[in-house]
Formats: structure tokens, C-alpha cells, sequence
């Protein structure tokens, strides 16, 4: 199945991951509506996917109000026809740690990323519905939102409520046919290329070769194009059956993310009052869960390089 005929929005789409899922979506037949705050990017990513045979126009506007997403929805529907499926990728990033975070660093992020996913899908959702349309929404999260990041309150935040709205959707919508799904993308873009960690893969992407294995399999990292199949794919109907999911992939790695589950239970007749807890914790729930990302050790020849 290809997507010849269909149209798909792409909030975040003039640039980096967005704009290798709108190119990809492209390609497979789908017409694209691009979003970017910038009418120059914007205008420049419409340009190379129609310049590559496809059809794309854009919409200027910051992700986050009902307004924009009104605006998006409308577009798709006043200038193809229709919409089939929409693919929540916008966001920013206002790094602190907790105690230097001030109220707009959180307050920023989480417009654009949780309230700029959630007011695009209920404007996507709510046409669909009224119209009796199938749909496909892919929301975009994070290794951050499903592991937590040093100085990322944030971004963690807005990337794990994601998913929980995702699992929330799915269960909403599967009655009207409408599927909804999160990925978890691991790829070069702007954020990677300045973690030392990565610099040897970046570098080579950067070149124009192939990542150096180690990154491709063991951390499954790799390019925006890696991740653009799998979105092209879960917002196409070859996808009808799979919804409520988080897919993981780059590199040359596909994963699926487990629901939270508890990983440990037991009982205590009576309940579990202070000082069982206090004198029996450890023991009762036995190994902590880890916190954050955990990577292998980097072989020698990949070690990042002192920079000047």
C-alpha cells in the first residue's frame, strides 16, 4: 500500500526530523501540508519536495494554539480536499536544570510540544469524526519522555504526557476508526550534534557516509531518514490494525515500548505501614528501577575528540 491520494499534515516539518517525514510522506504518494514559524523555511521545504515530484504548500504559524490548529486542518481540507493523517513532530527545547528553569522555559516547551500535540489532534480528530472519515495521527515523543534527561523537566514532561495522551487517544477514537500511535525517534538532528557522545556518527552523516556500526546497531542511532519509513508507514492504512503503540526506531533498530507495568508486588496482611516500609523496603521490592539513558562504552576508535 502506498499513500497515493491521501494528505497529511506535519506540524514542525521546515527543517531536521519533520521535514525528512514530510519528504518521505511525499514520496509515497501523500500531499503534504508544511508547518514552520518560518515562511523561509517553510518556502524552501515546500520547494524541495515539489522540486522532487511531490506536492506540498505550507502553513506559517507557532504550534500551540487552537487557532493554529484550526488554521492547519482547514488548509489541508480547503486546498486538497481532505485529510488522512496528521504527524505531531513541533517542538523546541529550553534546557535547564530544575533550580535554573524559570516559569517560561517550562511554560514554552510545554505549548508547543504537549498543548501544540493536543489541540492539532482534537481539530484533526473532531473533522474526522463529524465527516464518519477514518484517520491516522503519529505523535512524535522521545527516549527523554519514556527515561527522563538531566536538565530536561520540560521536555521530559511534554514528551511522556504525549504518550500518555496517545494511549488515552487510541482507546477514544478506536470506535471511529481512527488509529494513534507515538514514535520514539533516535537520529542525528541539531540537539545530537553537540553531545560529544555522538560526534563520530554525526560527523560521518555530516560527510555524507554511512554511520559507523556501533552507532547504526548497539545505540540504534542513525539519520531523520531512518525514522521517516516508520512514520509514513503508521499514518498510512497499511497500519489499520496497530494503534495505542510506542514505536521506537533508529539506526537499524525497530522497538516496541512496553505500557508501564509494575515490576515488583507483594503483600503484607494488614497493609504496610512506616516502619515496615522503613525496616523492610529493599527487601520487599527488591531491585530499584534505573533512571535515564544507559550507554555502552564507546570502542576506542569512535571516542569523541577533544574540542578546540
Amino acid at each position: 500500500m502506498t499513500l497515493t491520494g491521501t494528505v497529511a499534515i506535519v506540524t514542525g516539518s521546515g527543517q531536521g526530523l519533520g521535514l525528512a517525514y514530510a519528504r518521505e510522506l511525499a514520496a509515497q504518494g501523500a500531499s503534504v501540508v508544511i508547518n514552520d514559524v518560518s515562511q523561509e523555511t517553510a518556502d524552501a521545504a515546500v520547494k524541495q519536495i515539489t522540486d522532487a515530484g511531490g506536492t506540498a504548500s505550507a502553513v506559517v504559524a507557532p504550534v500551540g494554539s487552537t487557532e493554529t490548529a484550526k488554521a492547519l486542518v482547514d488548509h489541508a481540507y480547503e486546498t486538497y480536499g481532505r485529510l488522512d493523517s496528521l504527524v505531531t513532530n513541533a517542538g523546541i527545547l529550553r534546557d535547564r536544570t530544575l533550580w535554573k528553569m524559570t516559569d517560561e522555559d517550562f511554560d514554552a516547551v510545554i505549548n508547543v510540544h504537549l498543548r501544540g500535540t493536543f489541540t492539532c489532534v482534537r481539530e484533526a480528530a473532531t473533522r474526522w469524526r463529524e465527516a464518519g472519515t477514518q484517520g491516522h495521527i503519529v505523535c512524535i515523543g522521545s527516549p527523554t519522555g519514556q527515561r527522563g534527561n538531566f536538565g530536561q523537566t520540560n521536555y521530559a514532561a511534554a514528551k511522556s504526557g504525549i504518550v500518555g495522551m496517545v494511549r488515552t487517544w487510541a482507546l477514544e477514537l478506536k470506535k471511529a476508526g481512527i488509529t494513534v500511535n507515538a514514535v520514539i525517534p533516535v537520529a542525528a538532528t541539531a540537539m545530537t550534534k553537540t553531545v560529544p557522545f555522538f560526534q563520530k556518527a554525526v560527523e560521518a552523516d555530516e560527510r555524507g557516509e554511512a554511520m559507523p556500526e556501533f552507532f547504526r546497531k548497539e545505540l540504534g542511532f542513525g539519520t531523520a531518514d531512518d525514522v521517516a519509513g516508520t512514520i509514513a508507514f503508521l499514518a498510512s492504512d497499511a497500519a489499520n490494525g496497530i494503534t495505542g503503540q510506542v514505536v521506537g526506531v533508529g539506526g537499524d533498530r525497530l522497538q516496541l515500548w512496553s505500557h508501564p507495568e509494575a515490576v515488583t508486588t507483594v503483600y503484607r496482611e494488614g497493609g504496610w505501614s512506616y516502619d515496615d516500609l522503613a525496616s523492610g523496603f529493599s527487601d520487599a521490592v527488591g531491585e530499584l528501577q534505573s533512571v535515564g539513558e544507559k550507554f555502552p562504552q564507546l570502542p576506542d576508535e569512535l571516542a569523541p575528540e577533544p574540542r578546540s
